[in-house]
């Protein structure tokens, strides 16, 4: 599979934005999903995972409340909506993917996915 994450840019603290993380060349509803963030001279770390079915989630604390990890497997593409973003939240956000039977456990490291798509760039001024 391969994975194209897009939707970042520049906004205000307080501000949203919803990325998307769009994949081509499977069957993107047996694969869970991951993003990832990381900041200049930071780090790559986990921010939100979610599996095949999209029944289950999974958040870093930092994000938890703010962020929503969703999936839409008709468009083969998983989406993170933040809201009420920080400048700490500025970073490239990167989504990753592993094809996963339906009893796996939810995946929220980065070693435990196969695939991994180019980043965008998400800016947060205050």
């Amino acid at each position: 599979v391969q994975l194209q994450a897009s939707g970042g840019g520049l906004v205000q603290a307080g501000g949203s934005l919803r990325l998307s993380c769009a994949a081509s060349r499977g069957t993107f509803s047996y694969y869970g999903v991951g993003w990832f963030r990381q900041a200049p001279g930071m780090e790559r770390e986990f921010v939100a995972a979610i599996k095949r079915g999209g029944g289950s989630t999974y958040y870093a604390d930092s994000v938890k409340g703010r962020f929503t990890i969703s999936r839409d497997n008709a468009r083969n593409t998983v989406y993170l909506q933040m809201n009420s973003l920080k400048p700490e939240d500025t970073a490239v956000y990167y989504c990753a993917a592993r094809r996963e039977i339906l009893t796996a456990t939810i995946a929220s490291r980065e070693n435990q996915f196969d695939y991994r798509g180019q980043g965008t760039q998400v800016t947060v001024s205050s």
